[in-house]
């Protein structure tokens, strides 16, 4: 458990969200909790509901989780994955309307600088301009 927001990068390849996620981590270091998951359960290219849920856990803070997506079934995917962990989680789980690589790195960033979960949505999403 961390005492500032968390990432998740949700792809369709796994190798997309593993390289998206290691980007960050050289970017931000330690300071931010970041996971990563991809690809479905046949290990072929689709999203899980269940390895969402298992990254969003992995990470989970009381502070929040800001979860960023490649395409829509992987955000389809993400929202029953935020909706099985029950409300008292849900209401601290985001889903950015932004990249997955550079706004994975914004929210990242802005985590790290200890701000709120909203701000980091907001900071992922303002990337897209």
């Amino acid at each position: 458990m961390t005492d500032k927001v968390s990432i998740v990068i949700v792809s369709h390849s796994p190798e997309v969200a593993k390289g998206a996620a290691d980007m960050v981590r050289q970017m931000v270091g330690d300071e931010v909790a970041i996971a990563s998951c991809g690809g479905n359960a046949e290990g072929s290219l689709g999203t899980d509901v269940g390895a969402i849920m298992k990254a969003i856990e992995a990470v989970w803070s009381p502070k929040g989780v800001a979860v960023l997506v490649d395409l829509g079934g992987a955000e389809t995917n993400s929202e029953m994955a935020i909706e099985l962990l029950g409300p008292e989680k849900a209401n601290h789980i985001v889903i950015c309307n932004a990249p997955v690589v550079e706004g994975a790195v914004m929210a990242a960033t802005e985590a790290a600088g200890g701000s709120d979960l909203e701000t980091v949505r907001q900071t992922a999403e303002d990337f897209k301009a």
